[in-house]
């Protein structure tokens, strides 16, 4: 599985009532085992057809999946926290609001894909199977991080995740450029998604005051494509699995655009206000946000309480405020340490640093 960033386009996805299937008893009442929903269609290119317009959201898929967005979300706002008290340095890209994207896009890949991604991706990061923990320790710099604090927020990896690359679109081809990884990936028929979070903007300017043309998913001109309502986790869901088949079935790559919106500004640099207005920023809040989606769709299909959810939120907060004291605390890596783990399974020796009388040795 691929992934490329690019900025994007947010939908409105209608309100449709859930179709209620069986029930269960809990805790706090009689739940519904699982509900149907109708979801966006998505629009297609080179394709015969698409992903289904109706999904099934189980108790069980729920609950996690908010679980998890709500970790994600407090995750990105415990990091700008950090960030402003100076906890936290250098480049910081944050993820809140595209969180449909991250959670979407694992529910719909098996555990042993590979994800590789630019940056904005600490929520990639958690999805994949690293802790809220090493991923604010990681930010910090500390010992204790996913990458033991030398990478930060734009080098951070886990099993089957290769995550954050400083030039943007550098990790379609993992070096090179996405034309010749598009040409590459048709010609030998490769198993791959790739993928464009579009979130609107670029850096700092509209796609449609950058872009000849935004539909990014028929960029692959050869290369069938998916658009897709990335502010629903259902909508991502599926279409991540329809495109998953796709490529496991030998059909070759495919590109999938996920039109999402980012609540903070480019990085932490970037106020986010000059090239939008404050009242589009609120309106995505208050009528698109995927997180607010789910919620509804699950007090709307009877699949679990207001209450429950609260108590989800509660169990959220303490696990970020817990992971933030210890990314806080952890010790710094030793400038002793510097240079290890540059390269894999090799015996230690010695590396140049600034000059050639200093010297570290590289431990894997």
């Amino acid at each position: 599985m691929r992934k490329m960033l690019a900025a994007a386009v947010s939908r409105v996805l209608p309100r449709v009532a859930p179709k209620p299937a069986s029930r269960m008893l809990g805790a706090a009442g009689t739940f519904a085992d699982n509900a149907t929903f109708d979801i966006k269609p998505c629009e297609l290119y080179r394709l015969e057809e698409g992903p289904p317009a109706t999904a099934v959201l189980t108790r069980e898929e729920g609950l996690k999946y908010y679980k998890t967005m709500q970790m994600v979300r407090r995750m990105e706002l415990k990091a700008d926290q950090l960030y402003k008290q100076k906890f936290i340095r250098g480049f910081c890209h944050l993820c809140d609001g595209q969180e449909a994207c991250c959670v979407g896009l694992e529910a719909g890949i098996n555990p042993t894909d590979h994800v590789i991604t630019s940056y904005r991706a600490h929520g990639l990061c958690y999805t994949r199977g690293v802790s809220v923990r090493s991923i604010l320790t990681e930010l910090t710099g500390r010992r204790g991080g996913c990458v033991k604090g030398k990478g930060g927020s734009m080098h951070m990896y886990g099993k089957y995740f290769y995550g954050g690359n400083g030039i943007v679109g550098s990790q379609t081809p993992i070096g090179g450029q996405v034309a010749e990884a598009f040409n590459m990936a048709s010609l030998w028929k490769l198993p791959c998604v790739f993928i464009c979070e579009n979130n609107l903007y670029g850096m700092g300017t509209a796609t449609d005051r950058a872009a000849a043309s935004t539909e990014y998913y028929k960029r692959g001109h050869f290369i069938p494509g998916l658009k897709v309502d990335g502010m629903d986790v259902l909508c991502v869901r599926e279409a991540t699995k329809f495109a998953a088949d796709h490529c496991r079935s030998g059909k070759g790559p495919i590109v999938m655009e996920l039109q999402t919106y980012r609540y903070h500004g480019h990085s932490m640099s970037d106020p986010g206000v000059s090239y939008r207005t404050r009242e589009e920023v609120q309106t995505m809040r208050s009528k698109h946000d995927p997180i607010m989606l789910l919620k509804d769709r699950m007090l709307a299909g009877k699949l679990a309480s207001a209450d429950e959810l609260k108590d989800i939120d509660a169990d959220v907060k303490k696990e970020i405020e817990d992971a933030a004291q210890f990314a806080t605390t952890d010790q710094e890596p030793p400038l002793e340490e510097i240079a290890h783990h540059i390269y894999k399974d090799n015996p230690p020796f010695e590396v140049r640093g600034a000059n050639p009388w200093i010297k570290f040795k590289s431990v894997s």
